[in-house]
């Protein structure tokens, strides 16, 4: 259900790599609680665009507003401290350290978890065990959350390629984000690991957390997306419902051609 409220702004963002102009007077928005979709073919600027958005490249100008509140993109740690949580394309996990661990890691933006650590098994002090074992029981809560709660324990590098999909969604989420971001989530999945893959983004999302998702998985973005962007060559060249998007002739020449309604 589509809400009234913004979660997410982009105005007239635009993004230049020497002459290459790779963002072009692009404008967005994505609504509260709404899983918004982000397509195009390679080349039409949907990374670059979603890298501005979350701040691991900056803009050469344009407006970004999370929640009516603007925001500078140029620098990823101010991106995730005020609410924007990614994942990436390529898995970045801590290969050598355990499933609790990794989730532990995306609490820094919270609290300084390996710190509360040391310090509380130094000065046994009551207060900062205390604020250990609740650090401890939410990211366990978040491992339930995606089904790895009973591999928490395990090196991250030794889980099943969607359980490490799965554990980078977690490590998001353990920032609380307001707005979860997935790159390509659905990169290298089999079948059955992609409805799993679906099933955990619709109960992110029921949960009340905002989600902006690129994906060349057409069927995946139509059947996960209240809204949907389209771009080619840096522009935005349609938006709306799904269905909207499938019936565009300008995104079947673009995009989705003969297959679109497949």
């Amino acid at each position: 259900m589509q809400s009234n409220k913004n979660i997410l702004s982009v105005k007239n963002a635009k993004k230049h790599f020497g002459g290459v102009v790779a963002i072009n007077d692009v404008s967005i928005t994505a609504f509260k609680g709404n899983i918004t979709g982000l397509i195009g073919p390679n080349g039409a600027g949907k990374t670059t665009l979603f890298n501005l958005i979350t701040g691991l490249i900056a803009p050469n100008s344009g407006e970004f507003f999370l929640l009516d509140k603007k925001y500078s993109p140029k620098n990823i740690h101010n991106v995730v401290e005020n609410g924007i949580a990614r994942t990436f394309q390529n898995i970045r996990l801590f290969n050598k350290m355990s499933v609790l661990e990794n989730v532990l890691v995306g609490r820094h933006v919270k609290t300084d978890c390996w710190s509360l650590g040391i310090l509380s098994s130094i000065f046994k002090n009551r207060n900062l065990i205390t604020k250990e074992a609740e650090e401890m029981e939410l990211c366990m809560k978040i491992l339930e959350r995606v089904g790895l709660s009973e591999k928490k324990f395990n090196l991250s590098e030794s889980l099943p390629y969607g359980d490490q999909r799965r554990l980078e969604i977690a490590r998001a989420l353990a920032s609380e984000p307001l707005l979860l971001a997935l790159d390509e989530p659905a990169a290298g999945m089999n079948p059955t690991e992609k409805v799993e893959l679906k099933n955990l983004i619709t109960q992110i999302s029921k949960e009340g957390i905002s989600i902006l998702i690129i994906e060349h998985d057409v069927k995946l973005i139509t059947s996960l997306c209240d809204i949907v962007y389209v771009m080619d060559r840096g522009k935005i060249i349609s938006h709306g419902t799904p269905e909207v998007i499938k019936n565009d002739q300008a995104v079947i020449n673009a995009y989705l051609g003969k297959n679109a309604n497949d």
